[in-house]
């Protein structure tokens, strides 16, 4: 029954982004400003899920200026987890495919994030340009997910390296977002599905790097996030083991 009624309301949501956030966004498309916005709104649909979501972002984050930001790719939780870290001015990078979506794509062209072709090795590498363009032109931020696919429970995925030839082509830094495992951890029909941490860890600069420092530069914020993975879902099972104590 608690399955059910979620679902009717994550699709009253959905209806609701859709009509109201495209007629919204209708009067500045594509403005970079509506991928935090809604960002905000889908990560507020965490309560519903029954997860208790955490998200740390430093205060001197806002003031860092434009950056490449990365985060773990787990499984669809992650629309309403990591979501929530999403910066100001800050836009994503997806597949094309993504637009085909009913309701959910059509928001997701319309809020200003960049779509790739996957399929096409040289258009994904002239996306490359074109990121680092949009950086430079447009003083955004990009989000990307270097693991280049969900992990679904299997860690953290190798890296690929285009977000790291983006961020050392547009001289920023990168910044690593992680977000504690949910994969089987999230039951539809459950009440509480305990914490959820999302935690942004400091820069990684990349001032003085080229394209031959790329894979240094992933292998770095790989082991950073992996060790803080570790370390965030220590803590929630801390934090699920205590309500579960309270509860009893």
């Amino acid at each position: 029954m608690i399955a059910v009624l979620r679902l009717l309301a994550v699709a009253v949501f959905a209806i609701l982004m859709f009509t109201l956030g495209c007629g919204y966004c209708l009067f500045s498309p594509r403005n970079p400003k509506h991928v935090h916005t809604f960002g905000r709104l889908f990560s507020k649909m965490s309560a519903v899920f029954g997860i208790k979501l955490e998200v740390r972002i430093p205060d001197e984050a806002y003031q860092q200026g434009t950056s490449m930001y990365i985060a773990n790719h787990q499984n669809s939780w992650d629309l309403f987890t990591v979501s929530g870290a999403v910066m100001p001015r800050t836009v994503t990078v997806g597949k094309k495919s993504l637009v085909w979506l009913p309701l959910f794509g059509q928001l997701y062209w319309i809020t200003g994030n960049i779509l790739i072709d996957r399929a096409n090795r040289s258009k994904a590498m002239g996306t490359i340009g074109q990121v680092v363009e949009k950086i430079k032109e447009r003083s955004v931020s990009v989000w990307m997910f270097p693991e280049g696919t969900r992990s679904r429970g299997r860690g953290l995925m190798p890296f690929k390296t285009g977000a790291f030839h983006a961020a050392i082509g547009a001289g920023v830094p990168v910044t690593p977002i992680v977000c504690s495992t949910t994969q089987d951890k999230i039951k539809l029909n459950r009440w509480n599905n305990g914490h959820v941490i999302v935690e942004m860890l400091p820069p990684v600069s990349t001032e003085g790097c080229t394209k031959e420092n790329v894979r240094e530069i992933a292998a770095q914020c790989r082991e950073q996030m992996a060790q803080k993975l570790a370390e965030l879902d220590a803590e929630v099972e801390q934090l699920n083991m205590g309500s579960r104590k309270q509860s009893a």
